[in-house]
């Protein structure tokens, strides 16, 4: 066990520690699973692991985005509370050691005791991947969807203006929530290029398989099975959104903090 100094109460002083994470999400089912459900399939579980056996503790984890099954991550952020004396540089250089090779630690630092990774994010932003080719791009495939032709821009871009701004977006959400189901997205882009598109969504949050749900109902619009103006019909119940979008295709991008509580 770690050795720790003690404070004037005799208890060891607390660090608050913030990790930024890269996974492949494949053989996982999402970020956290409930036990009966498969929990230790889940990323959290893996880093669970490592930390509570570096740590002597039983550590809980704080994360900035719940990814749901097979979705990947570019940088997840966590945040953890820790009476280990180790350092910052201990708890990278020892998760990246021990974990397996599908997940990364690409930083860890101390941060102030008010930060948490779950309820300080002020927004999220996923990017889903589509190759466009005619030939699946066998080196890409695992981390892309396939569409050709290109799904029609201007209509998936019609489409998004429908879904920016304030709604509610419980018809986009394979969960059971009946509040809290309104978010906001501040953003739709989308890039295209020769080989493939991308659509990147930003919202100060999202609900369960929102993003896949969103993203598989662009595509449909974008492959003409649906017109840009069903999305208000979903919004109102009339319509049902479209399938969710393949997993291995949704990333995790990046999660934006105040800079304040950093």
């Amino acid at each position: 066990m770690h050795e720790t100094a003690l404070s004037q109460k005799g208890e060891p002083p607390m660090q608050n520690i913030r990790l930024v994470i890269q996974y492949d999400g494949t053989r996982y089912l999402g970020w956290q699973r409930p036990e009966k459900d498969g929990f230790s399939r889940s990323v959290s579980y893996k880093i669970n692991e490592v930390l509570n056996h570096m740590t002597g503790e039983t550590v809980v984890l704080r994360a900035g985005a719940r990814t749901d099954p097979g979705v990947h991550a570019l940088a997840q952020t966590v945040s953890f509370q820790t009476a280990s004396s180790l350092e910052p540089e201990k708890f990278l250089n020892g998760l990246n050691q021990y974990l397996p090779r599908d997940i990364a630690v690409l930083s860890s630092e101390r941060v102030p005791e008010r930060f948490r990774a779950d309820l300080n994010a002020i927004s999220r932003t996923y990017e889903y991947r589509i190759c466009t080719q005619e030939i699946y791009d066998i080196f890409r495939m695992k981390y892309e969807t396939h569409c050709f032709p290109a799904p029609d821009l201007p209509s998936m871009e019609r489409a998004a203006s429908f879904l920016k701004g304030r709604h509610d977006f419980r018809c986009f959400s394979a969960g059971r929530k009946k509040k809290g189901t309104e978010k906001e997205i501040t953003g739709i882009c989308f890039i295209l290029d020769a080989e493939r598109m991308l659509i990147r969504i930003t919202a100060d949050d999202f609900l369960h398989r929102m993003p896949a749900l969103i993203a598989g109902t662009l595509l449909e619009i974008g492959t003409g099975l649906r017109k840009p103006e069903c999305i208000p019909e979903i919004f109102s119940g009339t319509e049902k959104a479209g399938a969710p979008a393949e997993a291995k295709g949704l990333l995790l991008k990046s999660i934006q903090y105040d800079p304040f509580l950093t």
